[in-house]
């Protein structure tokens, strides 16, 4: 169950160029030594090492696989970069169901009006830590007119989980009427 936590954009997207450096440093790193050592111990000296290159390259791939895995997403500096993977994996996960939610708020099905909400929360805090302000003002009003008629029907707006038995719900209930 994913949350919407509170970030302040500014050190959001400090901490992500931060994480970025960080890993592209330790991968190019990686990648050098690795094809070094490729062509140090199976290369010949002034023969074409093209491929124990590009091999030590695929090698640093699969390490930066398994140390992101292992060691590196838990890292408090990869904080920030793991929440927006986390807020956009979930907003993913309800536009792959967006026209099965849009069924079920036509329906006044309470599921998909919470996921709406939370789709359109997410999408906010996602548009204010990635500076992206044009996106934002098109949003802005459909996001009020669904809070509205969700206090109309006694649901909370404050959405901040997804809860993803809601997405079954209605995947189900509405991939049917497609």
């Amino acid at each position: 169950m994913f949350e919407i936590k509170p970030w302040d954009a500014a050190a959001y997207r400090q901490q992500t160029r931060r994480s970025t450096l960080i890993i592209a440093v330790v991968f190019l790193a990686l990648a050098m030594l690795l094809s070094t050592l490729a062509v140090m111990l199976f290369g010949t000296p002034g023969g074409d090492n093209f491929r124990f290159n590009v091999g030590g390259v695929f090698a640093a791939v699969l390490v930066m696989a398994g140390l992101m895995r292992v060691y590196f997403w838990s890292q408090p500096w990869m904080a920030a970069a793991v929440y927006g993977w986390q807020l956009k994996r979930s907003l993913m996960s309800i536009t792959n169901v967006m026209h099965q939610v849009k069924a079920g708020v036509q329906a006044q099905d309470p599921a998909a009006m919470k996921l709406l909400r939370f789709y359109h929360l997410g999408l906010t805090q996602m548009h204010q830590l990635d500076a992206n302000s044009s996106e934002q003002a098109s949003l802005n009003r459909e996001a009020d007119e669904h809070q509205q008629k969700m206090q109309a029907l006694g649901l909370d707006p404050e959405q901040l989980r997804l809860d993803p038995s809601w997405i079954d719900t209605v995947k189900q209930a509405y991939s049917a009427r497609e």
